[in-house]
Formats: C-alpha cells, sequence, structure tokens
C-alpha cells in the first residue's frame, strides 16, 4: 500500500507538465521538449523504478550448490554477457536463446573484455540515464524563465479578458503603449535569448541521440531502421534487432572455493524482465527522438529567415493576426527590431484580440506620425529593422 500511494503522488506530479499554461511564453516546439518529451522520460524512469521495486530484475539458474540470491546478486552487480557469434545460430538447434552458447571451450571469461563478448552493463543505469536525460530537456526551458523574467505577464495586466471597464481598459492600454514606445529597439537581447534556448533544444535532441548511441554500443543510431526493416520482411529468418540491444537471456560466469580449496566455475543463465520494458521505451524514444529532432532544425531554420527577412515577420503577423491592418503591420516592423517584432508576436498570443488591435494600429499611428516630423540624424531616431 504504501508503494502504491507513492506511485500516484509521483503520477500526480507529472500531470503537471500537461496543465495548459493560462501565459504563452514560448512555442508548441519549445513545449514539446519540456513537457511532453520531460513527461515520457520521467513516465519511463518511474514505471522502471516501481518494475524494480515490486519484483526482481533478474532471475538467474545454474547447477551446483550456489546460492539462488547470491547468484543473482553477484549477476545483477557484475553484469551479464552474451556470445557475439551466437546470435546469428539457428534457434532451438544450435543455440537455446541468441547470444546464449558455450563458451569454456574458447577460453573465455564472461565478465572479461574480449571479442567474442558481449558484455551488458547498462540495465543498472537506465533509471538513472532516463532522469538525467529528463533534466537535459528541461534545461532550456530553465534558462528561458530565468531570462524571460516574466515580462509577458507583468506586460498583459489582465488584457487578456477584456472584461473591464473602460476607463481600466483605457489606462491599462496606455500603459501597454507607452511601454511599447518608449522601450522599441531595446528587446533584440531578449528576444535572441529565446532563439538561443530553441537552438540549445535542437543540440541536445542530437547529442542525446549520439550519447545513446554511445550507452548502448554503437547500436542506438541503427536502432529504429533495424526495426523497421526487421518488422517489413519475414520475421522466420531474421533475429529481432531488439534481442542485439536489449537481451532477454543473458550468460553469468560465478567462481567459488570448492570443498577442496579449487575454484570451481558456475555458469549460470540469466533472465531480463525488465529488457522488456526497456526496449519499448527506447523504441518510442528513437522515433519521437528523430521526429522532434527534425522539427526542431526546422524551427531553427525558420528563426534564421525571421531575423534576416522584415518582409517575413509583415506576412506572421498578418496571418496571426488578422483584425490588425496591413499598413499597420507594415509601418511596426518597419521601425522596429526583430526583438519587438517578437515581443509583439508573443503579446498577441496572450491579449484579447480586440485590444491587441487597437494597441498595434495605436503603436503604428504614433510610429508615422514620428517619423513624419523626425529630422534624420536625431539621436534616438527610429530606424528601418
Amino acid at each position: 500500500m504504501p508503494l502504491l500511494l507513492k506511485m500516484i503522488d509521483v503520477f500526480g506530479s507529472l500531470r503537471s507538465l500537461f496543465k495548459i499554461q493560462k501565459i504563452s511564453v514560448d512555442t508548441m516546439t519549445f513545449r514539446l521538449h519540456y513537457r511532453a518529451t520531460v513527461a515520457l522520460l520521467l513516465g519511463g524512469c518511474v514505471t522502471l523504478a516501481c518494475k524494480s521495486i515490486s519484483g526482481s530484475p533478474i532471475h538467474c539458474e545454474a547447477s551446483g550448490s550456489v546460492d539462488k540470491i547470491v547468484l543473482e546478486t553477484f549477476c545483477w552487480l557484475h553484469t551479464t554477457y552474451s556470445m557475439v557469434h551466437a546470435f546469428n545460430k539457428s534457434l532451438g538447434q544450435a543455440v537455446p536463446y541468441p547470444g546464449v552458447s558455450n563458451s569454456k571451450g574458447d577460453g573465455i571469461h564472461g565478465h572479461v573484455s574480449h571479442p567474442l563478448v558481449k558484455q551488458h552493463k547498462y540495465y543498472q543505469w537506465v533509471i538513472f540515464f532516463l532522469l538525467v536525460q529528463a533534466i537535459l530537456f528541461y534545461t532550456p526551458r530553465w534558462l528561458w524563465k530565468g531570462w524571460e523574467g516574466g515580462k509577458i505577464h507583468a506586460l498583459m495586466m489582465d488584457l487578456d479578458i477584456g472584461l473591464c471597464s473602460e476607463v481600466e481598459k483605457k489606462q491599462k492600454k496606455k500603459m501597454l503603449l507607452d511601454y511599447l514606445w518608449e522601450n522599441l529597439r531595446f528587446h533584440n537581447w531578449w528576444a535572441y535569448r529565446y532563439y538561443l534556448c530553441e537552438v540549445l533544444a535542437l543540440l541536445n535532441v542530437v547529442g542525446q541521440m549520439f550519447l545513446m548511441n554511445r550507452f548502448f554500443d554503437g547500436a542506438f543510431l541503427t536502432f529504429g531502421i533495424d526495426v523497421l526493416r526487421f518488422l517489413e520482411s519475414d520475421q522466420e529468418d531474421r533475429v529481432d534487432p531488439m534481442i542485439y540491444v536489449f537481451p532477454r537471456m543473458t550468460k553469468c560466469t560465478f567462481y567459488k572455493y570448492g570443498v577442496s580449496g579449487e575454484v570451481e566455475r558456475h555458469d549460470a543463465v540469466c533472465i531480463l524482465p525488465l529488457n522488456v520494458v526497456n526496449e519499448k521505451i527506447y523504441v518510442f524514444l528513437w522515433f519521437w527522438f528523430l521526429f522532434l529532432g527534425v522539427l526542431s532544425f526546422i524551427t531553427v531554420l525558420y528563426r534564421i529567415v525571421i531575423i534576416f527577412s522584415p518582409r517575413t515577420r509583415v506576412y506572421l503577423l498578418r496571418l496571426r493576426f488578422r483584425l490588425v491592418r496591413k499598413e499597420a503591420v507594415e509601418t511596426i516592423v518597419r521601425r522596429s527590431k526583430v526583438g519587438d517584432w517578437f515581443l509583439l508576436y508573443m503579446l498577441g498570443e496572450n491579449l484579447d484580440t480586440v485590444i491587441y488591435r487597437d494597441v498595434m494600429h495605436e503603436l503604428a499611428n504614433k510610429l508615422a506620425s514620428r517619423h513624419h516630423h523626425s529630422v534624420p540624424g536625431i539621436k534616438g531616431e527610429l530606424q528601418e529593422a
């Protein structure tokens, strides 16, 4: 019962990652990194932890006078291994299971590095590895949360609802307009820090795929492709590629002193039930990371286009906020910087549409009037983006 209550508390806390936020300070792609991906990784971590606690993570069997608990504890702590040449032999005739065969005649000690031996050391660290991955995926969000500093929330002033008195609405719109007017062209560094977080999110996905490839002895990058090929082919003629990375049955060698003082070798066969869960988690993560990486790469290219193309910024504002006149959008974009554009876009995502339209029109009128009466060369003149 205490274990069940702890599981309920943990999974309840994961629900907060899917909670719809009232204020939007980032994009959907960015939220996929720190919400969906973090929830997936923590969910896998908790599932494996509960599975390890509720049942034995390894079951070993050996002949002789070796205590079963001692043998299983030793094999879990000192890792298990498979024979490389036994993966392609006929199942049920030459070998009992892919990777399991006689190693005594080759003079191989399974727990020592050897070209014919594939050691399985990862399974003790999968839970911690998933936890570290979740932390890394949340890091860009943590950075942006500190750098954003609550700017969007402060500028909203409850104008997202629109249900307030005309006097209050007029006063708040004036305060927002005054801020935008006085701080125009000073939001580039604020916006670029968000763009940096998006680049870090992309690098994080790519880096984690290569890190997992290293973690699984170079087999992760082609893992999903091998699985697809296996599903499309005649499965009777091929070995499931998931067995190479996540074997269910492995070997373990245990040495102890016999009754006469001689060292006795005990060969054990071990079942790893957790690998059934591990393979499902990482097959899904492989395709998810691939999708997330492609989406993040497109997002970074999209940001580069926005930075260097004012026409694109005009088009996006017009596409997203139809109530704002085209002339007003063109005036604002032409006489502001890309950081101002990003702030206005985020405000448009959160403010009431009618209030946002009024603010944009008034800001455009002020910019047009200022540009008409300004003298070239005066310090502080608004420059075109």
